[in-house]
């Protein structure tokens, strides 16, 4: 077995091997569980405010995409996949009219 695996196996660390608990990056300071905790709380605010924020953009891009799709009955509102197919659908055949023409 070799010198290396051997000493993996057993436990013990080589004399000199750097502890990877204590190492820290640049001037990080230890932070307390409550600061920790209050951190995550706040990135976790922010993210769902950027992922409502999102939505809410994606939401009103789909709803002008509606608006401008011809539909048959107007009161039914297509769903986000149908809205995408629909779309999709009719710039075919709009572009293949262009190509008979």
């Amino acid at each position: 077995m070799p010198a290396e695996a051997a000493s993996s196996v057993g436990g013990a660390e080589p004399p000199g091997a750097p502890r990877e608990r204590r190492r820290r990056r640049g001037r990080a300071r230890a932070r307390t569980e409550a600061l920790l905790h209050t951190l995550k709380r706040s990135r976790r605010v922010k993210a769902n405010d950027r992922e409502r924020n999102r939505m809410h953009h994606l939401n009103a891009a789909l709803d002008e995409l509606r608006s401008v799709l011809p539909t048959f009955p107007d009161d039914t509102k297509l769903t986000k996949i149908e809205t995408l197919r629909f779309a999709y659908n009719y710039i075919w055949a709009l572009s293949e009219t262009l190509r008979l023409a």
